[in-house]
């Protein structure tokens, strides 16, 4: 590649991202929301007891706040190789290059992954208690399903994002 490239995480990639960069900020993706909405079936869950995982769900009016990461050129390969092993593992989301504001008021495009709302791993009518009821006893390889969202919402609080669906889904949901 012969440019950098920005990644725009708003889940595990925050505090996980599992490749290099060489800035981050915090970003806003307008018309998207960050929700618990696709089964887990490879990371905190199991094909036989799916957990759930945080997507950016397509909605008019939403806004999602996460982080832009920098990718430099000469590692932008490995980074997209190591992305796309990692959330594209069942194509449950898709891969799409959407813009994201920065602090300084400019926007750049960002790889990003949404929900696919066609795939058959996608729980878009689930309400909060039916969320709480498969995180509380989903795990998978990745660990629990308890970890992976108060461990997001640590992060969110961390960097002073407040986000009200995580905040109701951790008071129902004990810590790990």
């Amino acid at each position: 590649m012969s440019h950098d490239i920005w990644v725009f995480g708003y889940g595990s990639l925050m505090w996980r991202p599992g490749f290099a960069f060489e800035d981050r900020a915090i970003a806003t993706l307008t018309g998207y929301a960050r929700r618990f909405c696709l089964a887990s079936i490879h990371y905190r869950g199991t094909p036989d007891a799916p957990g759930l995982v945080l997507a950016l769900a397509a909605e008019a009016g939403a806004t999602c706040q996460g982080i832009a990461f920098r990718v430099p050129a000469s590692t932008a390969p490995d980074a997209l190789a190591y992305l796309r092993a990692r959330e594209l593992v069942s194509y449950a989301y898709r891969e799409a290059r959407l813009p994201v504001a920065l602090p300084n008021g400019s926007q750049v495009q960002a790889v990003t992954y949404v929900a696919d709302p066609a795939h058959p791993q996608f729980r878009g009518g689930l309400d909060l208690h039916g969320k709480a009821e498969i995180i509380a006893r989903a795990s998978g390889p990745a660990g629990s399903n308890r970890a992976y969202l108060h461990a997001t919402l640590a992060e969110l609080h961390q960097l002073g994002i407040e986000d009200a669906e995580l905040s109701a889904l951790a008071a129902m949901v004990a810590p790990p």
